[in-house]
């Protein structure tokens, strides 16, 4: 089972940078996207930035652009947000999700992980 692990989360003052990091253990065949959502109290989870396979091509929310960058390196099933300029707008539950083709056998089927999140506060 695939399982993507988040980390760098943490307490930041307004203006501050953090980067965020998730690794993805077991087996994967082919990693399809890359990409960090966030929840903020009392919203829906919304997506940050993703990061499509092959090609790379990038998309992120309009609240972010200018600000994040999102990088992924598929040859260790690893993915980054580096966040600057931070806002308290910006405090919420930051999840990675990988997208990627299993092979089993014979048959391939397109599946969707999900970390545990990691906490994000931007606060003075």
């Amino acid at each position: 089972q695939v399982q993507p692990v988040e980390s760098g989360g943490g307490l930041v003052q307004p203006g501050g940078s953090l980067r965020l990091s998730c690794v993805a253990s077991g087996y994967i065949f082919a990693i399809t996207s890359m990409g960090w959502y966030r929840q903020a109290p009392g919203k829906e989870r919304e997506l940050v930035a993703t990061e499509k396979r092959p090609g790379g091509s990038k998309n992120y929310a309009d609240s972010v652009k200018g600000r994040f960058t999102i990088s992924g390196d598929t040859s260790k099933n690893t993915v980054y947000l580096q966040m600057d300029s931070l806002t308290p707008e910006d405090t919420a539950i930051y999840y990675c999700h990988i997208g990627a083709n299993q092979k089993y056998g014979k048959t391939i089927n397109a599946e969707s992980f999900w970390g545990q999140g990691t906490q994000v506060t931007v606060s003075s």
